[in-house]
């Protein structure tokens, strides 16, 4: 095993020399921005792997400069997903430009929010001694999305940078591919599972709880590891089978409770009224209606 703190870029070259003695067909690398450096690349392309790589749009890159200047037309692949391919003869790859116009809307709102609180932490500055002031540049610079919005004027002023606001990048990510072979919808297609593996990664810290792990025992850390990952494709199959979110279903299905009545007569233990709207997440699910009655005692005569 590796340990925790082994780097991401070490960690996939341990998997690639492990995949060599697998009889697999073709493997397609899908990485994020972390591993888009040309050694990184060659290294994925090594032994006839191909790879699609997540490129940074805001880096300022040649590539990425050109990209975007390069005209075209988008077509809507899954969902509303539009995607465009740019040709760079001189780069030797294949680059897509994504477009989301659901994150495009999340994008603007949460630049819009970053740009207000930073109006906030500005506001009265010019008041401020140079020492003070240099203070808070400084905190501000410890705030990659809010610092990336300041500006610094000859004078030593703090001000809002709206020519970085970037509206043109709203929804948008670059993609990189050397596949000749592959549709730009595959390749999209491909980024968007890294995505959901992602969401999974987050799923199985945040939502199943996966750390802290408090086993001292290999084999218990395995199982604590293996019980969460059996619960994550238990979420997804019901994700997949209904077309809703686990948090929806969930907020459904908490509405089903027991109470304890008791009584002269004896205790009884019943659950509550079931909602249309849960009994028909059930029925997708193929799940039967609890019983009305769980448990019903009498007192001794």
């Amino acid at each position: 095993m590796l340990a925790r703190s082994t780097a991401d870029s070490a960690l996939i070259r341990q998997v690639k020399k492990d995949m060599r003695d697998w009889s697999l067909g073709r493997v397609v690398w899908v990485a994020d921005r972390g591993f888009s450096s040309r050694a990184y690349r060659k290294f994925l392309q090594s032994g006839g792997g191909a790879c699609i790589i997540g490129e940074k749009l805001r880096s300022g890159s040649a590539e990425a400069s050109a990209a975007l200047s390069r005209q075209g037309r988008y077509k809507t692949v899954a969902g509303n997903l539009q995607v465009k391919e740019v040709r760079l003869p001189e780069a030797g790859d294949r680059f897509m430009i994504c477009f989301n116009p659901d994150r495009a809307v999340r994008d603007a709102a949460v630049r819009a929010k970053m740009i207000t609180a930073l109006e906030e932490l500005i506001a009265g500055s010019d008041q401020l001694s140079v020492t003070k002031r240099a203070e808070l540049r400084g905190r501000i610079s410890t705030m990659p999305g809010t610092n990336r919005f300041l500006r610094v004027t000859p004078g030593g002023l703090l001000r809002v940078d709206k020519a970085k606001a970037e509206e043109n990048l709203d929804g948008k990510y670059l993609l990189r591919s050397a596949d000749p072979a592959m549709s730009a919808e595959d390749i999209a297609a491909g980024y968007s599972q890294l995505l959901e593996v992602e969401r999974g990664w987050t799923d199985m810290k945040s939502v199943l709880d996966l750390r802290p792990v408090y086993h001292r025992l290999e084999e218990r850390i395995r199982a604590h590891v293996i019980l969460c990952w059996l619960a994550l494709l238990l979420i997804r199959v019901a994700e997949n089978h209904t077309g809703q979110t686990w948090p929806a279903m969930r907020r459904e299905l908490q509405r089903i409770a027991i109470g304890t009545f008791t009584g002269p007569a004896g205790t009884f233990r019943q659950r509550t009224d079931i909602p249309k709207t849960t009994r028909d997440l059930l029925a997708t699910l193929k799940i039967d209606v609890p019983p009305k009655i769980h448990e019903l005692t009498t007192p001794p005569a």
